[in-house]
């Protein structure tokens, strides 16, 4: 599973985001490839309204430690169970 730190900017207002601003994602997709994860982590954040896609950050965590991380992380848990999760930070 890859974690992804994603900023993307509003093509409408959207959840207390005004057009074109920058919103804060955490992107997590449960995929074996690096470039495959980053391409859906991209694809799932344009689908909810957002362009401008940029990936701040990208961590893999290790197969044997997401039971643990699922326990304590909802998203993690989700991803494991849909194939991604996202989380859009509030603005503040």
């Amino acid at each position: 599973m890859f974690i992804f730190s994603i900023t993307g900017k509003a093509k409408t207002s959207i959840d207390g985001f005004e057009k074109g601003a920058t919103a804060p994602f955490i992107v997590y997709i449960d995929f074996q490839d690096l470039v495959g994860a980053e391409y859906l982590a991209r694809y799932y954040v344009t689908k909810e309204g957002f362009y401008e896609i940029t990936v701040d950050k990208r961590r893999q965590l290790d197969r044997d430690k997401l039971a643990g991380f699922a326990k304590k992380n909802k998203q993690v848990k989700e991803a494991l169970k849909t194939g991604y999760a996202i989380q859009l930070f509030d603005k503040d």
